[in-house]
C-alpha cells in the first residue's frame, strides 16, 4: 500500500513554509520602513502572522517526515535510504537528519523557534531583525522545495517526500509494478548508530541557527543606521551562539573519539574545518562586541567579524553539501543538484552585507589610537589571532574550490589538499594556540582596570612565577621534551594560573563577572588535554611475536596489533588479555548476550534463545523466547588484568555493513591518568562459511573416556526429549540428547549436547550437532546401537575464533573534557549576567 497522502501533506507544508517566509519578509520589510506609524503597525501584524504561519508549516513538515520514518513507509525514498525496521526509536530520530533534506529541515526548525522567541522579546528590533530571519528562512525552505519549473528544466530544492518510483524511475521493478514497496530500508549509517549522533547534529544545527541572530541584528543596525545600538541586544545571543556551536563541535569530537577507530577526536577533515572556521570568527566577533559595549570602540571590526562569520557559515554549507569535497572528505554530503542554489544563497547575503557596509562605512565611528596598556589593544590582538587561525585553515581547505573554479575557465590546477592534514594544520595551529593562551592569560588583567607599565608588572609577577613553578613540576612528572609542546605547556598553564588569580580578585568584588575567566581556564585546559592526549598517545599493542599475521595485512596491522585466540591468555605490556568471544546487544535486555546463546531465524534481527539469560540476578528471557537484536553490531569481549591484578572488561564493536564494509568502533576504559582505547582491526569474515574438517566417527558407551582431537571427553549420559527447539516432532518421533563433558586446558571444562532424531513414520534419522566455540569443535550424534549399548559420535574441527586488536593509551585526556565543561560553564555565567542586565534595561525603557 502506498501512503501518498502523508507525502502530499508534507510537500504542501513545504510550499506553505516557503511562500509564508517570503510573505513575512515583505511585511516585516515594510513594517521596518514605516516605523511607528499606524501603517507600520499594520505591516508588523501581518509580518507576525506570516512568520507564525511559516513556523506552523515548518512544524507540519517535521511531523510529516518523522511520521513517514516512524511508520516505515519505505515507498518514500528518504525513509528507504536512511532507516530500517530494526532501528529503535532514538535512532529513527538520527535517520531524520542523516540526509541533506532532513538536516536542512532541522536547521529551518531551529530558526523558526528562534524567530518566535525574537518576535516576543526583540522589542523595537523585531521588524528589521525578523525581516532578515524570514528572508533566510525562505532561502532554506527553497532547499527542500523539490519543485521543477516547467519549460526551464530548473529544479528548485530536493524534496524529502519523493516516492521511490519517482526517484528510481529506471529500476525494472517499478516498471513492472509502480506501487512496489520494499519490505525494509537500507538502514542508518552504522557510524551514526551512537547516542552522540542523536544529540550532536541538532546541537550543531542549533548553533548554526543561533549565528543568524547576531548577523540579523548587525544587518538591522546597518539598515536602520543604528550602527552600534544592535550590539547590546545581540551580545547575549552571540555568546549563546558561540557556546552552542562550540559545544556541537566538541560533541562531534567526542563522537569521533567513541565511534571512529583512528584513535583521536579531531582529524582536520575538511568538513570539521568548515565548522571550525566560522566558530573562530564568531568568538573573535564576540570579543570585539564586548569591547564596543565597554567603551564604544572597535565597532567596524565587530561588524566585519559578524558578517564574515555568517558568510563563512553559508560557505561551509556550500562546501559540505555541494559535493565539491567528495574526493577530499569522507563526511561531506553528495551533490543533490543544490550547488547552484547554495552558491546563490551565499552570494545573495554576501552582496546584501557588502552593499550595506559600503553605504554605511563612512558613518561608522573609527577607533582612534589605542594604547598598548588598554583592554582594546589586547582584545583586538586576540581577535586578529583568531582570524589568522581561521584563514590558515580556510585557504588549504578550499583547494577543491580553487580547482573547480579554475576548471570553469578551462584551467586545470590539480592542486592537492595536504597529504597529512594532522601534521600540516597542527604545526601552524599550535603556535596560534600558544598566542591565544598567552593573550587570554594577560588580557583579563587589562579588562578590569586601567593599566600602566608598573601595574602590569605588579599584576603579572605572581601569575608568571606560579605558572613557571607549576610548569617545572609538570615537566618533571610528565617528561615533555619537544620544544613546541614545551612552549604550549607553559603557555596553557600560565593561562590557567593567571585567570585563576583574576577569579580571586573578582571574589572580592562580583563573581557574576567570572564568566570570561572560567571560559578562558576551560580553553587552556582543552589545550593541555589536546597536548597530552594527542602528542603523547602511544600504541601498547605491539606485535612482539616476531611473526607476520598475514602478508595481506598492512604494516600497521602486523606491527601494532596483538593476535588473540579465543580463551587463550596473551600478554600486552602491563596487561594480560583474554578474548572471550562474540556478543550481541538486545533491544529488550541489558548487557551483552553471548552469540552462542542465540539461534538465527529467517528475520535478520530476530533470534531464538537457546537458554536462559540473566543479568545482575534478573532473568530477561528463557529458552525458546524470541530476542530482537541489531545484527549489524557484533561485540568482542576482551578481559583485561593489569599488573596489580585489577580486572576490567571491554567490548569493542565491529560492523559489517553492505554499503560500507568492515567498520570497527572502539571501547574505552577510562582512567584518571589515561584512557585505554581499544578496537579490533581484523576479525574472521562473518559472511564466509565455516570450513569444518572431514568428520571422524567413533563408538562410545556411557561412562567411556575418549579423545576429541587432543581433548579428553566423557559420555555422561543420554536424555530423551519431548521437544526440540526449532524442530517439530511427531507423536511417534524419538529425540535423544547426549551429554558430553570435554576437558580443556588449564582445568577448563565444556559441555556438548548433540541431539539424535528418529522419524518413525518416515523411517528417517537426523541429528542436530553441538558446536563448542571455545574449542572450535563440532560434535554430532549419528546413531544409537541398542544391541551394543553404545552410540556413534562424529567430530569435526575448524580454525579457532580470533581477533586482531589494537590498543592505545591516551594520557590526561580527561583534562580536555573537564576543560569543555568549564568552557560551557563560563559561557553560561556570562550569558545569564548579560541577559539579566539587558532585561533590567528594557524594563527601564533603555536599550
Amino acid at each position: 500500500m502506498v501512503h501518498e497522502w502523508i507525502g502530499q501533506t508534507g510537500h504542501f507544508f513545504v510550499i506553505l513554509s516557503f511562500v509564508s517566509a517570503l510573505w513575512a519578509t515583505w511585511n516585516y520589510y515594510w513594517a521596518s520602513q514605516k516605523g511607528e506609524l499606524l501603517a507600520g503597525k499594520r505591516w508588523l501584524t501581518l509580518g507576525r502572522l506570516g512568520f507564525g504561519l511559516h513556523s506552523l508549516a515548518v512544524f507540519g513538515v517535521v511531523a510529516s517526515l518523522f511520521y513517514i520514518i516512524y511508520n516505515h513507509y519505505f515507498e518514500y525514498h528518504y525513509a528507504w535510504s536512511h532507516s530500517s525496521r530494526s532501528l529503535p526509536v532514538y535512532y529513527m530520530i538520527s535517520c531524520f537528519w542523516e540526509g541533506q533534506e532532513g538536516s536542512f529541515l532541522v536547521w529551518i526548525f531551529w530558526q523558526a523557534i528562534l524567530g518566535l522567541i525574537l518576535m516576543r522579546y526583540a522589542g523595537r528590533w523585531e521588524a528589521p531583525v525578523l525581516a532578515v530571519f524570514a528572508f533566510v528562512q525562505a532561502f532554506l525552505a527553497s532547499m527542500i522545495l523539490g519543485t521543477v519549473i516547467p519549460g526551464l528544466d530548473l529544479k528548485i530544492g530536493s524534496s524529502p517526500f519523493m516516492l521511490m518510483r519517482d526517484v528510481m524511475v529506471d529500476t525494472p521493478v517499478f516498471a513492472l509494478n509502480p506501487d512496489y514497496v520494499p519490505e525494509d530500508g537500507t538502514g542508518l549509517n552504522p557510524l551514526l548508530q551512537n547516542y552522540w549522533m542523536v544529540i550532536h547534529p541538532p546541537t550543531l544545527f542549533l548553533g548554526f541557527a543561533l549565528t543568524l541572530v547576531p548577523f540579523a541584528y548587525c544587518i538591522a543596525g546597518l539598515w536602520k543606521k543604528e550602527h552600534g545600538a544592535w550590539i547590546r541586544p545581540a551580545l547575549s545571543w552571540t555568546s549563546a551562539a558561540a557556546l552552542i556551536l562550540g559545544l556541537g563541535i566538541l560533541m562531534g569530537a567526542y563522537w569521533a573519539y567513541e565511534t571512529l577507530n583512528f584513535g583521536g577526536y579531531w582529524n582536520w577533515d575538511p568538513v570539521e574545518n568548515a565548522v571550525y572556521i566560522p566558530w573562530l570568527m564568531l568568538v573573535g566577533g564576540l570579543h570585539l562586541m564586548m569591547v564596543y559595549r565597554k567603551n564604544g570602540t572597535a565597532l567596524k571590526a565587530a561588524i566585519l567579524f559578524i558578517i564574515l562569520m555568517f558568510i563563512l557559515i553559508l560557505y561551509s554549507t556550500f562546501l559540505t553539501r555541494s559535493g565539491i569535497l567528495g574526493n577530499s572528505s569522507v563526511h561531506s554530503f553528495t551533490d543533490l543538484g543544490l550547488s547552484g542554489q547554495l552558491l546563490l544563497y551565499m552570494l545573495a547575503f554576501a552582496a546584501l552585507s557588502v552593499a550595506l557596509l559600503i553605504r554605511e562605512w563612512k558613518h561608522l565611528p573609527s577607533t582612534g589610537e589605542v594604547s598598548a596598556y588598554s583592554r582594546e589593544f589586547w582584545i583586538f590582538i586576540g581577535a586578529t589571532v583568531l582570524a589568522l587561525m581561521a584563514l590558515q585553515v580556510l585557504v588549504p581547505t578550499s583547494i577543491p574550490v580553487y580547482n573547480t573554479v579554475a576548471s570553469w575557465f578551462g584551467i586545470e590546477l590539480n592542486m592537492a589538499p595536504p597529504a597529512n592534514p594532522e601534521i600540516f594544520y597542527t604545526k601552524f595551529q599550535l603556535w596560534f594556540a600558544v598566542c591565544l593562551a598567552l593573550l587570554s592569560g594577560t588580557a583579563q588583567f587589562f579588562w578590569w582596570q586601567k593599566m600602566d607599565a608598573a601595574k602590569v608588572r605588579k599584576a603579572l609577577v605572581m601569575p608568571v612565577v606560579v605558572a613557571l613553578i607549576v610548569s617545572l613540576l609538570a615537566l618533571i612528572l610528565l617528561d615533555v621534551k619537544e620544544p613546541a609542546y614545551l612552549v604550549l605547556l607553559v603557555a596553557a598553564i600560565y593561562a590557567v594560573v593567571s585567570n585563576f588569580f583574576v577569579l580571586l580578585g573578582l571574589k572580592q568584588t562580583n563573581l557574576k563577572l567570572a564568566g570570561g575567566s572560567v571560559a578562558h581556564i576551560g580553553v587552556a585546559m582543552i589545550l593541555l588535554g589536546i597536548l597530552f592526549s594527542s602528542g603523547y598517545s602511544k600504541v601498547i599493542s605491539q606485535n612482539t611475536s616476531g611473526l607476520l599475521y598475514s602478508r595481506e595485512f598492512g604494516d600497521e596491522v602486523n606491527q601494532e596489533n596483538v593476535l588473540l585466540w579465543l580463551n587463550e591468555p596473551q600478554t600486552m605490556q602491563q596487561y594480560q588479555l583474554v578474548y572471550k568471544g562474540q556478543f550481541y546487544e538486545a533491544f529488550d535486555a541489558p548487557g551483552y548476550i553471548p552469540k552462542q546463546l542465540l539461534n538465527p531465524t529467517e528475520k535478520p534481527d530476530r533470534f531464538l534463545a537457546r537458554g536462559d539469560y540473566y543479568h545482575r540476578g534478573r532473568k530477561y528471557f528463557g529458552e525458546g523466547d524470541t530476542v530482537r537484536i541489531n545484527p549489524e553490531n557484533t561485540y568482542y569481549r576482551v578481559e583485561y588484568t593489569d599488573e596489580k591484578g585489577k580486572k576490567f572488561t571491554l567490548y569493542p564493536r565491529a560492523q559489517v555493513n553492505p554499503q560500507m564494509g568492515f567498520i570497527a568502533s572502539p571501547d574505552i576504559f577510562r582512567g584518571i591518568r589515561s584512557d585505554l582505547y581499544t578496537h579490533v582491526s581484523v576479525v574472521p569474515d562473518p559472511e564466509e562459511p565455516i570450513k569444518w574438517s572431514d568428520p571422524e566417527e567413533q563408538k562410545v558407551k556411557i561412562g567411556d573416556r575418549f579423545f576429541i582431537n587432543d581433548y579428553v571427553a566423557v559420555l555422561e549420559g543420554l536424555q530423551p526429549l519431548q521437544q526440540v527447539q526449532g524442530l517439530q516432532l511427531g507423536t511417534k518421533d524419538i529425540a535423544v540428547k547426549a551429554r558430553i563433558r570435554i576437558f580443556g586446558e588449564q582445568g577448563a571444562e565444556f559441555t556438548a549436547e548433540p541431539i539424535y532424531v528418529l522419524r518413525m513414520e518416515e523411517k528417517t534419522t537426523g541429528n542436530l550437532p553441538a558446536v563448542v566455540n571455545d574449542l572450535a569443535l563440532k560434535v554430532g550424534f549419528m546413531a544409537i546401537h541398542p544391541e551394543e549399548d553404545s552410540i556413534t559420535l562424529s567430530t569435526s574441527n575448524t580454525q579457532k575464533d580470533y581477533i586482531i586488536l589494537k590498543a592505545m593509551e591516551k594520557p590526561l585526556i580527561n583534562i580536555l573534557w573537564i576543560g569543555t565543561l568549564l568552557l560551557v560553564a563560563g559561557f553560561g555565567i556570562a550569558i545569564v549576567r548579560r541577559t539579566t542586565e539587558y532585561r533590567q534595561l528594557q524594563r527601564k525603557g533603555v536599550e
